[in-house]
């Protein structure tokens, strides 16, 4: 592919997959630790960053963790909260992303005696400071949030009623995030039935640190229209990379009704969900009529972008039609209404020069 960096900035980008806690500039939680005295393995931000990703890369879960703690132990005030969202907005804009849902846990963010109402609200208003900064610098990006319970935590019917109650204010959808592996989907099905009869769209992370099975879950109880990541699906096709590849029951639901699968290269070969960039399964999966789609899951934390990601999918072989077809998916796949699918689809079309109208 003959694309220059600059080429892949350009390109307009739809992220569905970025967590708010894994993606702060390194000189803003430098700062905000500094104000609160609290101690990190670096105040460089050169070096915190690469500590960040040598963490993330060092096949060492608690050391993947640790660096989260780092990040949210900033993030329980309301101008912090705000910040750190505005921020994540014009970083992304800068970035060539015209979509993003940003996602995190409230529950993660009362330290300091914030409501649940607080948190939300104060993320939200990042996010429209984010919106109005890029458009000053001539970028037009749209941020929303989608709102996560945690898996291990036993709040999920409060985070799920929080979500019904702030979709189209603060939110345009639900998340259930943590450890995979142990805590599955159906540990929270009260949580995912009052969302579902609430008409709250929901993704769910599933088949990165556990197999089938949690995509199953995440299909049967969670309602899930995306799986986070989603990348063990593979593990349900026999012949999986050959001619005579065949999907079972799970991975002919995913494919066949389209789930979309947020796929996150750099983050999927740190959390070794695949074994690198080269023999991510994605490529196979999207070979077959997946919904892939690209991702950056926590950009400080893997040190990415998503025109790294970008890159790096064009140095394994997509060509440009490969990054538009799944930036389109993205855009289809978004939690908004279906006019504004089409516009945002119009939008990513124009944007590739190409002609197509729905």
């Amino acid at each position: 592919m003959n694309l220059t960096p600059a080429d892949m900035v350009a390109l307009p980008k739809v992220l569905l997959h970025d967590h708010l806690d894994g993606g702060l500039r390194p000189e803003t939680l430098i700062e905000l630790a500094g104000e609160i005295g609290y101690e990190l393995p670096s105040s460089d931000p050169v070096e915190l960053a690469r500590i960040a990703v040598d963490n993330a890369n060092s096949g060492d879960l608690v050391r993947y963790l640790e660096f989260f703690a780092h990040t949210t132990a900033v993030m329980q005030t309301e101008a912090n909260l705000t910040r750190v969202a505005r921020e994540a907005v014009i970083d992304n804009a800068r970035d060539g992303v015209v979509y993003v849902e940003l996602r995190y846990a409230p529950e993660q963010h009362q330290a300091g005696g914030l409501s649940l109402v607080q948190i939300v609200e104060a993320v939200q208003t990042g996010l429209d400071q984010g919106m109005a900064a890029a458009a000053e610098e001539g970028s037009t990006i749209r941020a929303t949030a989608l709102l996560c319970a945690m898996r291990q935590a036993e709040r999920s019917g409060e985070i799920a009623q929080l979500a019904i109650e702030q979709r189209g204010r603060c939110c345009v959808g639900f998340d259930i995030a943590g450890p995979e592996f142990g805590f599955p989907a159906e540990n929270h099905s009260a949580a995912f039935e009052a969302l579902a009869n609430a008409h709250v769209p929901v993704t769910v992370h599933a088949g990165e640190a556990d197999g089938v099975q949690s995509i199953s879950g995440a299909l049967a109880t969670g309602r899930a229209r995306r799986l986070g990541h989603g990348v063990r699906v593979w593990e349900d096709i026999e012949g999986f990379g050959t001619d005579d590849a065949v999907c079972g029951p799970v991975a002919a639901h995913v494919l066949d009704e389209q789930i979309t699968l947020e796929c996150s290269p750099t983050s999927n070969v740190h959390t070794k969900a695949a074994q690198s960039i080269e023999t991510h399964p994605m490529h196979e999966l999207n070979d077959m009529g997946f919904a892939v789609t690209i991702n950056t899951d926590n950009r400080l934390v893997s040190g990415t972008t998503m025109s790294r990601e970008f890159e790096l999918l064009a140095e394994a072989g997509w060509t440009k039609e490969d990054l538009f077809a799944a930036t389109l998916t993205a855009a289809w796949s978004v939690f908004l209404p279906y006019d504004e699918r089409a516009e945002l689809a119009d939008r990513i079309i124009e944007g590739y020069g190409y002609e197509m109208e729905f």
